[in-house]
């Protein structure tokens, strides 16, 4: 199969059930049919939709298969029935579905659609954007529906075409009005809670961006592939720079503002770690907290290594397609920019071209100290400037005091001479500071020693004092070169070490996954990309460096100098602890229910040991009793004795098939026989055994699909407890309510209740919280209770009581929405509580 192109995906994503998604991909399916395609169906959900069923006519629809599981029959797609087939285009709806568990099937649908990809059959799918993974959180927010089925993104993003399918909410709000989308038993429900107008424009603007960022990234790949690196201006994208002073606050909210003015807009800032000296100005107390002003306000903090600032700013915006720069006016003042030449914002706007530049003003402009020269490395300019200076410099110099002859001893004018000497080390270097000393020396002793104006070579002192000066002149001039060398280096190791820090800070925020580590890496270094290879490549611009046993961390782009090497290497140690640590979560993750089995165990040992031994020991001291020949008892004695026995041995067989239930429920092997069952039908039975405990009317209550005894025992469980946790003088409260498709049974205690961070550790096995008496049993009567609800399709939480208590609800859906397939029609649209999934088209 190594030979054969991998299938093309096409996903059609909707905001919201009911927009047309199934409709559109079914469509999609005909007119490739009609364009000579081998197309076939290889699931498709209608949801009794007429139009959407009308699409099937014309379409080949390969037979589903039939699955059984925990005594019900579903119908799942036939993986291996679409395989033999073998179609070019396979329709396969619900992109999120989950399949069921058993006979080796994947877990998921998308799972499935990956292999008829790898078989090279493309395939036409539909998603909901609230099964997106990355916005499960925030849709659960808006609506109040926790979404159990969700897709990576990744998986999604790697669609070969993804398209959006769009509609008002108003439209979507007639359509469900006009029946078009729910039978109109459920028309109400759907508009009261999951449809409500500000819940799908919420959703409508998720759906919008996410596709956005899909485009966006179609867009920055096909430059990147065609080399184009002029501004495209389809988002605008705000990049601000940040020095680390203290204007970086005021720079970072008016980019912020300007982000804001247009939707989707995003907000960048980039600190240039920089080797030419200007880096000794940096307060990295003040790029902490800008990073995180930046962050809070929704944008995304960048450092890179540039030796010319402005080139690496301009570098940075082009590279990331911003459309506006925004910088800081200049804290030097007017004297301090005479002396050291343009600033980075002239310089920024120079090489700016098509981005657009902001100069921003700020209480420190032009107040700050004087800052070295952003021309710190000797340029060409200044290897020309140099030698030119160390000839010159000393002819005008001589020209200046042959004026004042007589007015300067010839000491002053040696003095005068040498600083001239400093000067030109100053700007080209030692080389250029030796031209600059014999030529001082020459005219000093030509214009300045008697006899003026002629060459006393001969005279011993005049050659010993023109030496001393030589030499005084070099020795000071290599050392001011020196120096500046030693002060390179130091600015260039603290930009070193601040990347360091900077790439320390985001492994501690939690951005230290592999992906993330290697475009931080990319970014840093201005390179094209950067990967994790098992070997590295033998091209061109490739610079490739160990990142552990095996692996490589290879950047393409342009070629790298030996410091930036050494920060590589960094990284790239980084990037090798990332993979270390990702392959031992793996490793954890499939130790982790071996552990969690083993505490089950050492649990369940404890337990037996006292819980199983005291309903046994009572009974079997009243059997005892009862065989013995030594004592003579009453006729209510021995019935008394009788009683107590025949109470331990139910108690001990409840325990017994407690732990029992629990073991199937975990094994996936309970047997259900789920049917139309009303509370009428299963309440008395379930408290037979409680006392203190007020029933509400339940006349009306629709039937629930469920298993009779199972719901009985779920009850049963949740009563008991509400009845041992409620003050004497009041009573546990049953009462039951119908809300969009399912009935919801609410247990109500008036006990002491519980934070809510201790509520999920309830259904653990053998956990007891807040009932101090350590007799009552193994403390499974919830787990067990949570396990059997879930195993009927239902949902058990707890939720708070009003005027203090805990009220446990159990929530299962209507008996009479069943449909032919085993799956219960109401879990086709929202809920506002319980929900499983959302579906539709």
């Amino acid at each position: 199969m190594s030979d054969v192109r991998p299938g093309r995906l096409k996903v059609y994503l909707g905001a919201a059930p009911g927009v047309g998604k199934t409709y559109r991909m079914l469509d999609e399916g005909r007119r490739r049919a009609a364009r000579g395609a081998d197309v076939a169906v290889g699931f498709a959900e209608c949801h009794g939709r007429p139009g959407t069923e009308a699409m099937l006519d014309g379409l080949e629809v390969v037979p589903r298969a039939r699955c059984s599981y925990r005594g019900g029959q579903f119908q799942e797609m036939d993986l291996a029935a679409v395989l033999a087939r073998r179609p070019q285009v396979a329709i396969v709806d619900e992109f999120a579905h989950s399949n069921v568990p058993g006979d080796g099937r994947n877990a998921k649908r998308w799972q499935d659609i990956e292999t008829l990809l790898d078989a090279g059959i493309d395939v036409v799918t539909a998603l909901n954007v609230q099964h997106l993974a990355s916005l499960n959180d925030v849709v659960e927010k808006i609506t109040g529906v926790p979404q159990h089925e969700t897709v990576p993104d990744e998986v999604v993003r790697r669609a070969h075409q993804v398209e959006l399918v769009d509609m008002p909410a108003e439209g979507l709000r007639r359509r469900m009005a006009h029946g078009n989308i729910y039978t109109p038993e459920k028309i109400d429900a759907a508009l009261a809670n999951y449809f409500r107008p500000g819940n799908l424009t919420a959703l409508r603007q998720l759906a919008l961006l996410w596709v956005a960022d899909r485009v966006d990234e179609a867009l920055q790949e096909y430059r990147s592939q065609h080399g184009i690196g002029g501004v495209w201006e389809t988002r605008e994208r705000v990049v601000v720079a940040l020095t680390g002073g203290p204007e970086g606050d005021t720079l970072i909210r008016r980019a912020a503002r300007i982000a804001a003015r247009s939707a989707g807009g995003d907000l960048l800032a980039v600190h240039v770690a920089r080797s030419d000296g200007l880096a000794a100005g940096v307060s990295h107390a003040s790029l902490a907290r800008q990073r995180r002003l930046v962050e809070d306000l929704g944008g995304s903090y960048h450092s890179v290594v540039g030796d010319d600032v402005s080139t690496a700013l301009v570098d940075f915006a082009r590279a990331e397609n911003a459309t506006q720069l925004v910088l800081g006016t200049s804290r030097r003042g007017r004297f301090e920019r005479f002396l050291t030449g343009p600033g980075t914002g002239e310089t920024v706007t120079a090489l700016s071209g098509d981005i657009d530049v902001h100069r921003v003003t700020h209480e420190r402009a032009g107040r700050g100290t004087l800052l070295p020269s952003r021309r710190r490395t000797l340029s060409t300019r200044r290897l020309i400037a140099g030698p030119v200076a160390g000839l010159v410099l000393p002819v005008l110099l001589t020209a200046v005091l042959a004026q004042v002859r007589g007015t300067v001893n010839l000491t002053s004018e040696a003095l005068l001479f040498l600083l001239a000497v400093v000067g030109v080390a100053c700007i080209g270097g030692v080389t250029s500071a030796v031209i600059a000393s014999l030529t001082a020396s020459l005219l000093l002793n030509y214009w300045f020693i008697p006899p003026i104006g002629a060459f006393t070579l001969d005279d011993p002192n005049a050659l010993l004092a023109l030496g001393v000066f030589a030499v005084v002149a070099a020795t000071v001039a290599a050392v001011v070169d020196r120096s500046l060398r030693l002060s390179r280096r130091s600015a260039r190791a603290t930009a070193e070490a601040e990347t360091m820090s900077s790439l320390a800070g985001t492994i501690v925020r939690g951005g230290a996954t592999i992906p993330a580590l290697l475009e931080r890496t990319r970014e840093t270094f201005g390179m094209e990309s950067a990967e994790l290879v098992d070997e590295p490549p033998d091209a061109d611009g490739v610079t490739a460096v160990p990142a552990g046993p095996g692996a490589y961390l290879v950047l393409s782009g342009r070629t790298l100098s030996s410091s930036e090497r050494r920060v590589l290497a960094a990284f790239a140690a980084h990037v090798g602890s990332a993979v270390e640590r990702a392959q031992l979560a793996e490793a954890a993750a499939e130790i982790e229910p071996v552990k969690a089995a083993d505490r089950m165990r050492t649990a369940l040992l404890r337990a037996v040991g006292h819980d199983l031994r005291t309903p046994l020991a009572a009974g079997w001291a009243a059997v005892t009793s009862l065989r013995s020949r030594d004592v003579e008892f009453s006729a209510e004695d021995r019935d008394e004795l009788l009683a107590t026995a025949d109470e331990s041995m139910a108690k001990l067989n409840r325990l017994v098939e407690n732990l029992l239930d629990l073991s199937r429920l975990e094994a996936g092997v309970l047997t259900l026989n789920l049917r139309a069952t009303t509370l009428e039908e299963v309440l008395p039975m379930a408290l037979a055994d409680t006392t203190g405990v007020e029933v509400t009317d339940t006349q009306g209550i629709p039937a629930v699909q469920a298993d009779p005894p199972l719901l009985e025992r779920v009850i049963a469980n949740l009563v008991g407890n509400a009845a041992r946790h409620t003050p004497e003088g009041q009573k546990a409260l049953v009462t039951a309510s119908a809300l969009a498709g399912r009935v919801e049974l609410r247990v109500v205690d008036r006990g002491p209740g519980l934070p809510a961070d201790s509520r999920e550790r309830l259904f653990e096995p053998f956990q007891r919280l807040g009932d101090t008496d350590n007799t009552t049993g193994l403390g499974l009567g919830l787990a067990l209770a949570r396990g059997l609800t879930e195993a009927m399709n239902g949902t058990l939480t707890p939720e708070d009581t009003p005027g203090g208590g805990l009220t446990m609800v159990v929530s299962l859906p209507f008996a009479e929405q069943t449909d032919q397939t085993g799956r219960t029609e109401s879990s086709q649209y929202p809920h506002p509580r319980g929900a499983q999934s959302v579906g539709g088209a």
